[in-house]
């Protein structure tokens, strides 16, 4: 990476005066999207990964075809038109699933997620002016301000793969682990007492394991959404859940599948057996 681009984003990373504006604004936005069916919608609980990074693409290819035909002659100015419009249209729950992701961040990513929302919200402001001005007859007009909106959404974008790709925001925070696929001993039966979670280490991996009514389950302790500690998290016995102490989510100790978001991605499970007076887990493979 050239070195300005790399110290521009360590200086935004670090620059905390930001926060005056990022802290209230993810508790105003936690209000806006609070924990339910349309937070699990918006974060991606239906398709097994966050969604804002696939609505984005539809809203670029609106506004980029639309750039497209504006480089192609008048004859195209119809069409540009509609694009831009159409594009406009995509980004409202574009930005709405951004904001839903963005509530739960916290220090660095909660700074580079501001300054992204601010340029995607100023290239908005571009594309709608352009489209108004379109409309009025003033083509020209229209085209110079599509394309600075273009800019405004290259610049925000690039803070967007930043977030994803170096800061891990929206990332699984189990992917990486090494997980046991053999039988490996955890903890002595009698130390797993009834209705009450403990933590446990298999291999490299944190576990949660629970029994209930005879049965013991076994989920990956660390929060696929940002990593937070679910043993230490509220337990429903009757429903056999966990709920994350950190932003909420909702996971099913049998199966590791998301009941609530944010998150999106499904815990990791085991197996569990007792052989010899010991718990033993291994992964279960394929989910």
């Amino acid at each position: 990476m050239p070195g300005f681009l790399e110290k521009m984003l360590v200086n935004l990373e670090q620059a905390k005066g930001l926060d005056k504006v990022a802290v209230p604004g993810t508790e105003a936005a936690s209000r806006l999207v609070p924990k339910g069916p349309v937070k699990d919608a918006l974060t991606g609980k239906w398709l097994g990964h966050p969604v804002h990074p696939f609505l984005t693409d539809v809203a670029i290819a609106f506004w980029t075809a639309g750039g497209v035909l504006d480089l192609l002659g008048t004859r195209h100015d119809k069409s540009a038109e509609v694009l831009t419009g159409l594009g406009i249209v995509s980004a409202v729950p574009t930005a709405l699933a951004g904001v839903a992701d963005w509530v739960d961040t916290i220090g660095e990513e909660r700074r580079v997620g501001l300054v992204h929302a601010v340029g995607n919200t100023a290239a908005l402001g571009a594309f709608t002016a352009s489209w108004f001005a379109r409309r009025n007859g003033d083509v020209s007009r229209g085209k110079v301000l599509g394309a600075l909106g273009a800019g405004l959404l290259g610049f925000s974008g690039y803070l967007g793969g930043h977030l994803a790709y170096r800061l891990g925001s929206g990332v699984d925070r189990t992917i990486f682990d090494k997980r046991p696929q053999d039988w490996t001993p955890v903890l002595a039966d009698e130390d797993l007492p009834e209705d009450s979670p403990v933590l446990a280490q298999a291999g490299e991996t944190d576990v949660l394991v629970y029994r209930n009514s005879g049965d013991i389950c076994a989920i990956h302790n660390v929060c696929s959404h940002r990593g937070g500690p679910l043993h230490e998290g509220r337990i429903d016995a009757e429903a056999r859940t966990v709920t994350c102490p950190w932003h909420d989510s909702e996971f099913d100790l049998r199966t590791g599948e998301v009941v609530h978001g944010p998150a999106s991605a499904p815990q990791p499970r085991f197996e569990t057996r007792i052989h010899g007076g010991k718990i033993e887990l291994r992964e279960v493979q394929g989910g």
